[in-house]
């Protein structure tokens, strides 16, 4: 990988360990520690999940207008901020503004990191070397293994619980933010956008988003999202089913990122060698499996239900993400990949939000019904994903103001 490659795919790493090690133990210390109701927990952790994802448009296109640069600086900044103000935060109102400013820091720093490393993932290929995938599949590992590691690392900092401890996790959080700032401060190169791309022009937002082929691609993505926030809703309401209690989950996880951060070698490799389309539809595909696996072992061995179905949408996940971030250039170009990251995301989350209660209400329902229902998500993605377009590499070049270099195949 090229340095700055690297620096990116460290950056996601830290940036998931330190995020891992605080929130998904911030609904305990809401809810027991500060004795917050369970409506008001809710709301928080919702706001929290709309201000990162929600927002991730307006990281993209404040990408696209001033460099990723900028934008990831402040975003590191505000995490910092933020954290800090969250492991200080004693009433509703402050942990609200503390929970909003951690979701809009990665609002800004995701779409920017993101849209970069497909940057330089495209310009390798372009110079010879290998497939965009290849560097896309290991920004991801990155982000996986830190997500492996920071609930580890959160698990120590609260050993004992309290709110000592919880403002522990907080600060190392804010710690690991901060040495992440710093490192972009001395190493991400000071590239700034084109001066077209700074000028807004509302023409750029209406042109992607009356592209068919993005809001294809989008609509596909969506599905693959709300298939895989099931890791987090069916899943522990199956282990409940099966076990009486949920304390599997975490080993589960753990499963989950394992095999991306140990299988994204092999899986690499396989998806530099097929095309970014077909890539996207296998994904899907495996993903489809993991619910109708789950529907037919269920009935027999609940765990080896729950494993099959961590462990198929793992696979179909590592090839999912990185195939489809590839693909962005491809259908918006290099002026626009800022704007189309976020707003892959942005809508992506949109539906995902809309069709959450429902797929709920769903699972309240038992036997293999609900499970079969879901696998038909990822099936309606596989036919929506657009079919590779020979002239569309070209096309995303020239917007970049280079010439296109012929594909490589390599691995």
């Amino acid at each position: 990988m090229t340095p700055l490659a690297r620096l990116l795919v460290a950056s996601q790493f830290a940036f998931n360990v330190g995020f891992f090690a605080v929130l998904p133990y911030l609904a305990d210390h809401l809810g027991g520690t500060l004795g917050l109701g369970g409506a008001m927990v809710g709301f928080v952790l919702g706001l929290r999940t709309f201000s990162q994802q929600g927002l991730f448009v307006v990281g993209g296109a404040l990408t696209d207008r001033y460099g990723p640069r900028p934008v990831v600086l402040v975003g590191c900044a505000l995490r910092v901020a933020g954290f800090v103000w969250l492991a200080f935060a004693a009433s509703a109102w402050s942990v609200i503004a503390a929970v909003v400013a951690v979701g809009f820091a990665a609002a800004l720093f995701s779409p920017a990191v993101e849209s970069e490393i497909t940057r330089e993932a495209l310009r390798v290929e372009r110079a010879g070397g290998h497939r965009r995938t290849r560097t896309l599949a290991r920004f991801s590992a990155g982000g996986q293994a830190g997500a492996l590691l920071g609930p580890v690392l959160g698990t120590l900092l609260l050993y004992g619980g309290g709110a000592g401890h919880f403002r522990t996790a907080c600060l190392a959080g804010a710690g690991v933010f901060l040495l992440v700032l710093a490192a972009h401060v001395r190493l991400m190169p000071r590239r700034t956008a084109p001066p077209e791309a700074r000028e807004e022009r509302p023409g750029t937002w209406r042109t992607l988003l009356g592209d068919r082929r993005f809001l294809l691609l989008s609509l596909a993505y969506s599905t693959y999202l709300l298939a895989y926030n099931q890791l987090y809703l069916a899943l522990p309401a199956e282990l409940d089913r099966a076990t009486g209690s949920q304390a599997a989950l975490g080993w589960l996880f753990a499963l989950s990122s394992a095999l991306v951060v140990v299988g994204s070698g092999p899986v690499e490799r396989l998806a530099a060698r097929a095309d970014r389309p077909v890539a996207v539809r296998a994904g899907l595909l495996l993903i489809a499996a993991a619910f109708a696996a789950t529907a037919v072992l269920r009935a027999h061995d609940g765990i080896r239900a729950a494993l099959a179905f961590t462990v198929l949408l793992t696979l179909g996940q590592m090839l999912v993400l990185p195939a489809t971030r590839s693909l962005l250039p491809d259908l918006a170009g290099d002026r626009r990949l800022g704007l189309a990251t976020g707003a892959l995301s942005s809508l992506s989350g949109l539906v995902v939000l809309a069709f959450g209660a429902p797929v709920g209400a769903l699972l309240e329902h038992d036997g293999p019904a609900p499970w079969l229902l879901l696998s038909a998500v990822p099936l309606l993605g596989l036919a929506l994903v657009p079919a590779p377009d020979r002239g569309s590499d070209a096309a995303a070049t020239m917007d970049g103001g280079k010439e296109a270099a012929p594909r490589h195949t390599g691995g």
